[in-house]
């Protein structure tokens, strides 16, 4: 999804944003092949591993920074009426909702009306988990009013010593395992089963000595994430009468996981040995998206950690490098609304990019993560997208990476309120992201005198 970034730097509303060379203006597909035509199978990856794919367009994935081609990014300092943005009101009043829309609509879908009403239990309470350092909530969140809805298991783990509410890392599973006390983030120890269990859950126990509770809900649980998902989870429960999936401007299943995500966030307000106002959202892969999706809608959440958020997520959509429109529109529709099929191969015609999903979160932190042996989910497009998010954050007097340089590798990029971290490895959280990410988190979460982070600060 992405052609090639040529970092300039211009004025816009009297700030320094990263731009590309524009394109034509009559040209609003990819510089990439667009018909598709017979061809020799592709190798599954090209000589350093990268995987290559053929899109129903006729595009092959390209990993040459030199063919990245050439874009313009919408402006997020522009109103659509040509009017600059030059102050905060502004940004909240109009431009803002302006950007929210067009992602409501246009990309991920809107919550509809009949989104069902959530209800929580807690089933279980261990008062000396981990040899008594922490304690352990098992919290059922059931959606709709029939006992046959679906069930969330909302798994919370609290300082066990904690003298009052506490901040909160609430991190989307992919499997939903309990988490491993002392085990190292990316182990994969053997199950029952043909292939390794992957433990996703982070380092619990440097989370706990930290003074934060550490959180998990599996992302299938609130919505299934396979072409058929619509007869089942909230999206099968907020259909209407008669109709069969969404409306083309309605949700996906990110924006599912997404709303999901909100209402963990509204138990954690019930719970008075959790600080609700002191949530951090983390999420990884797809699972990034939908995390970045959820703090630009909820402003309750204090700050955002996106791992290998990738295409569509906190990666220039612009850019033709790695994964694309095109194979995200063929290989997942259903993550998105109907109406984001009518930009793959007509990528420039797409009226926001990844640096305005960053900005919806503004005025909260943001940490975004690549790896070296990831280039599928453009790392350095990750990186140029928070560049390019600068200019909000500075207009609502917060601070930017604080260079438009690199990524520079295995580096902390953490002096400002949008951080990054180009790690050397795979798709993955690497136990150093999560140690980079407690140090971002720190500034922000642990109350002390002139902590930057307002949570209460309303969007």
């Amino acid at each position: 999804m992405r052609p090639h970034l040529i970092c300039a730097i211009l004025a816009l509303a009297g700030s320094p944003v990263c731009a590309a060379e524009p394109a034509a203006a009559t040209n609003s597909a990819p510089v990439t092949n667009q018909t598709p035509a017979p061809a020799a199978p592709l190798p599954r990856t090209d000589a350093n591993g990268n995987p290559l794919r053929r899109a129903p367009t006729g595009h092959v994935s390209n990993y040459d920074e030199a063919k990245a081609g050439t874009y313009t990014l919408p402006d997020p300092l522009v109103l659509q009426n040509g009017r600059p943005v030059r102050d905060a009101e502004t940004w909240f009043k109009e431009r803002r909702p302006e950007i929210l829309r067009l992602y409501e609509t246009r990309i991920y879908g809107r919550v509809p009306e009949r989104a069902p009403k959530a209800t929580f239990k807690v089933v279980e309470t261990d008062p000396k988990a981990m040899d008594g350092l922490a304690v352990l909530k098992l919290v059922q969140i059931h959606f709709g009013d029939k006992p046959d809805g679906s069930n969330v298991q909302l798994h919370v783990y609290l300082p066990a010593k904690a003298n009052g509410p506490v901040p909160v890392l609430l991190h989307i599973v992919f499997f939903g395992n309990p988490p491993i006390p002392g085990a190292t983030p990316d182990a994969a120890p053997s199950g029952s089963g043909r292939r390794p269990a992957f433990r996703e859950a982070g380092p619990i126990a440097d989370i706990l000595a930290q003074g934060y509770g550490y959180a998990t809900f599996r992302y299938t649980e609130v919505q299934p994430d396979s072409s058929n998902i619509f007869r089942s989870g909230v999206i099968e429960l907020a259909l209407g009468p008669g109709r069969i999936k969404p409306a083309t401007d309605e949700w996906g299943t990110i924006s599912a996981w997404a709303w999901g995500a909100s209402r963990v966030l509204d138990y954690f307000e019930t719970d008075p040995a959790v600080d609700a106002r002191r949530v951090a959202l983390i999420g990884h892969s797809r699972l990034g998206k939908t995390v970045l999706w959820a703090g630009a809608q909820d402003p309750r959440f204090a700050l955002v950690f996106s791992s290998c958020a990738g295409e569509m997520g906190s990666a220039l959509a612009r850019r033709d490098y790695g994964e694309t429109i095109d194979d995200m529109a063929a290989n997942f529709p259903w993550q998105f609304a109907g109406n984001f099929q009518k930009y793959s191969g007509h990528w420039n015609d797409l009226p926001v990019d990844a640096h305005m999903l960053i900005a919806l979160n503004a005025p909260h932190p943001v940490f975004i993560t690549g790896g070296t042996q990831d280039q599928w989910a453009d790392p350095r497009g990750e990186f140029l997208a928070e560049v390019a998010a600068g200019p909000v954050y500075r207009l609502l007097g917060k601070k930017d990476l604080g260079t438009s340089d690199g990524p520079p590798l295995d580096t902390p990029l953490i002096s400002g309120d949008l951080g990054f971290l180009y790690h050397t490895g795979g798709h993955t959280i690497a136990p150093g992201d999560w140690k980079t990410f407690l140090d971002f988190a720190g500034k922000y979460l642990k109350p002390k005198p002139g902590n930057s982070l307002n949570p209460n600060e309303a969007l």
